[in-house]
């Protein structure tokens, strides 16, 4: 513990980094797979194509994809988070689509009915009520996130990895646990956050 002890204000400074790489990356890709979703939902030869691409880049190995980026994007956090980002896209559009698709025809009848365009027909009517697959997916997909961001210290990304990383170089223990169960702590607490955040909305509808 005397390392962890002499060092506070480092490892608080590596844990801001990773949830803010974490946060980001879920963010940006939310917003791009919502506007996959919304495209692809009613189109099934379209989300067959956007799974197919999404699934391809899930499954890149992540320390590969961050070396891809970097002639485009230089080392640091940006090729960190645009690969996070494209390994939530599939979590999010599966969940997002699998909602939308689920919402009762007569409620999109009724809504239409009353004039709803269909930006307000999503906005209104389909969001709220696919939002439990939607948390569902936020939360899988920021577990996920929040473990492979440990990867983006090979390239200078920063975070809890980095930590990790130099108790690998020195061959310090403590360095390596403390990262490792930092990382886990954070995975854990998103992981019940959002779990609460599904059964009250699950409740309140």
């Amino acid at each position: 513990m005397k390392w962890t002890l002499g060092h506070i204000p480092e490892i608080l400074l590596a844990t801001a980094q990773h949830l803010w790489l974490s946060g980001v990356s879920v963010v940006i890709g939310f917003v791009v797979a919502a506007g996959i979703a919304v495209y692809c939902a009613h189109r099934p030869r379209a989300y067959a194509v956007a799974l197919v691409l999404t699934n391809l880049l899930f499954v890149l190995p992540s320390l590969a994809l961050f070396a891809f980026l970097i002639p485009f994007l230089g080392l640091g956090q940006k090729p960190v988070i645009v690969g996070l980002s494209s390994y939530s896209l599939v979590i999010l559009l599966r969940n997002m689509v699998t909602g939308m698709n689920a919402v009762p025809q007569d409620a999109m009848e009724a809504a239409r009915g009353l004039g709803f365009r269909p930006k307000d027909l999503w906005l209104r009517v389909e969001l709220p009520l696919s939002a439990p697959f939607v948390i569902s997916g936020l939360r899988i997909a920021s577990v996920t996130v929040i473990g492979i961001a440990t990867i983006g210290a090979f390239i200078d990304g920063g975070g809890l990895g980095t930590i990790i990383l130099t108790g690998l170089d020195q061959n310090r223990a403590e360095k390596i646990i403390v990262g490792c169960v930092l990382i886990s702590t954070l995975a854990l607490l998103f992981d019940k956050a959002l779990q609460l955040a599904e059964q009250l909305f699950v409740r309140w509808r």
